[in-house]
């Protein structure tokens, strides 16, 4: 196994690793939408699911990929409401064959944000 970590992903906070490379798949842990830079997390929930995929993809690119890599995606919502705004960003971030995917409402995310998100890659 390799780690993979990157300072254009929001760091751990906590005793597990932004992202494993294991023979060739790549398990990103999930990504919530913190700028990595200045630590902020954006109003709204197309900001913050357009700052949790770009975490995502530049973890995946740290590592060597692109988001064409992904095979699995598990997106957490908090409010299953915003699935379709959701939606939205998420096909800006994939294209055909997309990965296979899992989204599901959960009571409450890190830092009470409006989503989190999971990728599988092989690379």
């Amino acid at each position: 196994m390799k780690q993979i970590s990157t300072d254009k992903a929001p760091a751990a906070i906590g005793p597990y690793s932004q992202a494993i490379v294991c023979k060739n798949m790549l398990f990103c842990s999930g990504q919530i939408p913190v700028n990595p830079e200045t630590g902020v997390i954006p109003d709204g929930v197309a900001a913050q699911a357009e700052q949790a995929f770009s975490n995502v993809k530049n973890l995946i690119q740290a590592a060597g990929g692109s988001m064409d890599n992904v095979v699995k995606t598990s997106v957490f919502i908090k409010n299953m409401d915003d699935f379709a705004a959701i939606n939205e960003i998420y096909a800006k971030y994939f294209t055909e064959p997309f990965p296979a995917r899992s989204c599901v409402e959960v009571a409450r995310l890190p830092k009470d944000v409006l989503l989190e998100v999971e990728a599988i890659a092989e690379l």
